[in-house]
């Protein structure tokens, strides 16, 4: 499917092609054959740990597309698995971060900004001593911004260009996004369905104004990665005033099974069934339960899906779905 799918980019004249390459892609072998003149390095967190048997395998899978990629090396120096990230062979080794490595010794000359401004709004930074203002908010976005425009220039193009063009991309659909529709509460879909990307919307949210954070959650991807689901019922209990565990993708498995997973590590955590907890297995239902609880000032938060056009159920389905559709249906019906 990849290999005709850049067959069919490159006769429509495409001249680059962006390829995330996952762990599970490279497992699968489904990287063999793809000639990579660039390998990019975001970020390494705990994910699809139990697909690769540990932590190091999952690791050491990463690090395959960076021995089979002979070009340019861009690697997040933040991380802290950076340095072995740049140990491989490489014709360029090209790094960038939000903190100062120069003189770290790390083997890259470091792509840095300064001054980062972060509002509710948008965001604001320093490179080159070039004021980047980006439509988008959020620490992780500078993060991989950043690491674009690290690879582009890479390529040889120049920062003046690779600045213009960063401050024409518009914001993510389904990471972030506010769902208005003249309500008095803000209403808020993201991704987020592992815990580092949960704590990036989370930091993201200290930068807007809120009464109560209601929050809708689960557990994407039934079937794999289940010790997330007490981390992530344990965030939530944390950060959230109210938390709404309810059905996301849970493939093969009793979506049931999920909820109570999250839904008990948030009790663990000091949450209260009926109270500030509530387990609702129909997704509409917990969009209109929190709708319908969100008083003025308030932000519903709904994570796991984001933009995603369908939700994944038993056998292979998957069923026409839009969180965003949701909200704006219930916010239409309320009372």
């Amino acid at each position: 499917q990849t290999q005709k799918l850049l067959r069919e980019m490159v006769k429509a004249g495409c001249k680059y092609a962006v390829v995330e390459t996952s762990s599970q892609g490279i497992l699968q072998s489904r990287h063999i054959g793809i000639d990579y003149n660039v390998a990019v390095f975001t970020n390494l967190t705990p994910e699809h740990i139990e697909a690769h048997g540990g932590f190091e395998n999952y690791k050491k899978m990463k690090q395959k597309l960076f021995e089979v990629t002979k070009g340019t090396h861009v690697v997040n120096l933040d991380d802290p698995y950076a340095e072995e990230f740049l140990s491989f062979d490489a014709e360029t080794h090209a790094g960038f971060g939000l903190l100062d490595h120069r003189g770290t010794g790390l083997n890259t000359t470091p792509v840095i900004p300064s001054q980062i401004d972060l509002s509710g709004t948008a965001t604001t930074f320093t490179l080159n001593d070039s004021v980047v203002h980006l439509k988008t908010i959020g620490r992780f976005y500078v993060s991989n911004v950043l690491a674009a425009m690290t690879a582009i220039h890479a390529l040889g193009f120049d920062w003046d260009d690779i600045r213009r063009a960063a401050e024409d991309l518009e914001p993510v659909p389904g990471r972030l996004e506010r769902v208005d529709e003249g309500q008095s509460f803000g209403v808020i879909v993201d991704y987020a369905y592992e815990p580092a990307a949960l704590n990036a919307v989370y930091e993201a949210l200290e930068l807007i104004e809120y009464q109560r954070l209601i929050h809708i959650t689960g557990s994407a991807g039934g079937g794999r990665d289940v010790a997330r689901r007490e981390i992530l019922g344990q965030m939530a209990a944390e950060r959230d005033d109210i938390v709404i565990v309810a059905n996301e993708d849970p493939y093969d498995e009793d979506p049931i099974q999920i909820i109570n997973d999250v839904a008990d590590a948030a009790a663990k955590a000091g949450k209260l069934d009926g109270v500030n907890l509530f387990r609702i297995l129909d997704r509409q239902e917990a969009i209109d339960y929190a709708i319908n609880m969100a008083e003025a000032g308030d932000l519903v938060l709904i994570t796991g899906k984001g933009s995603e056009p369908v939700m994944a159920v038993a056998n292979g389905k998957k069923v026409p779905w839009d969180d965003r559709v949701a909200v704006r249906k219930a916010i239409t019906n309320l009372v």
